[in-house]
């Protein structure tokens, strides 16, 4: 099973005098297990391409295809896709309607037709699988910390079992506890259920820390498809296109300079902390 796109094109107010391109022939194969990262400066195009994954746009050129189907043809099922590939959007606590946390997120496995005990049945795993406690189904979703909200919010998408996760700035609006708390459960949740996950993120740290693959994009073009170690490396260019390396990379440059022997893979914190500590 993959996600793919190929020559994937986007274009805004097409056919006006105020015509600009979003994406401009992207090519990118993301396959099941994996959990990638997108990074650009804010109008790169990152939101535009997660929102083909699940057929929310239309290409203005190229395809996208799923499990080798393409989902623009004609008579292809774009509900079912949208329960295969999840999208939780930015602030997504904000679509909370229901009156307790368990109705909630027993809403789109309704909407996919199981009964109510089914239904019922998922909204439970699926708190339990981001953290909740039994305590918190029969509260109403708007008496929870914000942490929690995004929770409740991320339980309602997993409930329908989807076999992509996108997550478009999970932690946006979180305190650094909360962005901590809500990355530590990402991870759990791909170890236990071995979910592909797409992250969209403007945290440099956050991508070098959790994601195995990361993509970056520039102008509605990729610029780089690779590990966070390698895409790392081209602190200069990154920098020219609106964005950075994470902090230890910059902190990992300038011991080297001071005469220190820090490996040049190092970009998180405890990668640079272990280089010091052998050195010691």
């Amino acid at each position: 099973m993959s996600l793919r796109v190929e020559n994937l094109e986007y274009k805004y107010n097409a056919g006006t005098a105020l015509e600009s391109y979003a994406l401009k022939g992207v090519n990118l194969e993301i396959s099941a297990g994996e959990f990638v990262g997108i990074i650009g400066r804010t109008g790169s195009g990152k939101s535009t391409l997660i929102q083909h994954f699940n057929g929310l746009y239309k290409p203005s050129g190229g395809a996208v295809f799923f499990d080798g189907k393409n989902i623009n043809e004609k008579g292809y099922n774009l509900k079912e896709l949208r329960q295969k590939v999840g999208l939780v959007f930015q602030y997504p606590e904000y679509q909370l309607f229901e009156e307790t946390v368990l109705d909630d997120v027993a809403f789109g496995p309704k909407n996919m037709g199981l009964d109510a005990k089914a239904a019922c049945e998922r909204a439970v795993e699926a708190l339990h699988l981001v953290g909740l406690s039994d305590d918190h189904f029969r509260k109403s979703p708007f008496e929870l910390s914000g942490g929690n909200k995004r929770r409740v919010a991320i339980a309602g998408v997993i409930a329908m079992k989807p076999d992509y996760l996108i997550l478009d700035e999970p932690t946006a609006g979180l305190d650094p506890q909360g962005r901590d708390n809500i990355f530590l459960l990402i991870k759990e949740m791909r170890e236990k259920t071995g979910m592909t996950i797409i992250l969209v993120s403007h945290s440099m740290e956050d991508v070098a820390q959790y994601v195995d693959r990361l993509v970056v994009l520039n102008d509605g073009v990729i610029a780089y498809d690779d590990t966070p170690k390698q895409v790392f490396k081209n602190a200069d260019e990154l920098e020219k296109m609106g964005l950075s390396a994470p902090q230890m990379v910059y902190v990992a440059q300038a011991l080297r300079e001071a005469g220190y022997e820090i490996d040049k893979d190092a970009i998180t914190v405890d990668e640079v902390f272990n280089c010091l500590e052998k050195l010691r």
